[in-house]
């Protein structure tokens, strides 16, 4: 199974040491900054106080993000990804419900991970971004662009044109309002409710109109 994180993500591990430099000072600027939003909040934080905890000057951060809102976006910005690349996994026979909720699990349990302090961390950025408008309204902003990619992963496994039939969109579009849901509910929870039992209870709501909407069902009643 594959695993992703809740971090900022500036490419695959492997490549050129100048990658591998860039990878680095973006995540020293993305901890910094995330430290210092977590702790005093958003709206009193400056572009300078980040980069002089990062050790780094300001024209450096302006090379990797364009605002201070930009780093924590960033920080959940390969969900999107990993909830598509999960999906393609899946075995092509799998109820469209149970390929979903699996999707969508391995993303949250990536945000809640196994460790206290990767938990606590994850928390309050979380928190952040859903208390905070601005912070709110770029979230849903990248959640748009997962919808189209999901859709077009849901149409790659159904055979269905996501420009021409309702289904792929439909469906994408209530995996990731489960997902959204479930994040904020585990947020207000102050992390103590279980995501992966939030998770399962959104897709036992969701499963019916997912499986019922699926191809073969689409097939069956489409005009002859």
């Amino acid at each position: 199974m594959a695993r992703y994180d809740c971090r900022v993500s500036t490419g695959s591990e492997s490549g050129s040491l100048a990658e591998r430099k860039r990878r680095l000072v973006a995540n020293e600027l993305t901890e910094a900054a995330l430290q210092l939003l977590a702790l005093k909040g958003f709206d009193t934080v400056t572009v300078d106080e980040i980069v002089a905890t990062a050790g780094v000057s300001k024209r450096t951060f302006f090379r990797y993000f364009a605002s201070k809102e930009d780093v924590v976006v960033q920080f959940l910005a390969d969900l999107g990804a990993g909830i598509r690349a999960e999906l393609a996994g899946r075995p092509a026979d799998e109820p469209p419900s149970v390929a979903l909720r699996h999707a969508v699990w391995v993303a949250m349990a990536a945000c809640a991970g196994d460790h206290a302090d990767h938990t606590d961390r994850t928390l309050r950025v979380v928190q952040l971004i859903l208390r905070t408008p601005a912070l709110r309204a770029r979230f849903l902003e990248r959640q748009a662009q997962w919808r189209d990619d999901l859709a077009d992963e849901l149409g790659r496994r159904s055979g269905l044109d996501p420009a021409t039939d309702l289904y792929p969109r439909l469906a994408a579009g209530m995996a990731l309002t489960a997902f959204d849901t479930v994040l904020r509910q585990w947020s207000e929870s102050d992390g103590t409710q279980d995501p992966g039992a939030l998770t399962d209870r959104a897709f036992a709501v969701l499963a019916p109109a997912l499986d019922a909407g699926g191809p073969a069902v689409q097939e069956a009643v489409r005009p002859q």
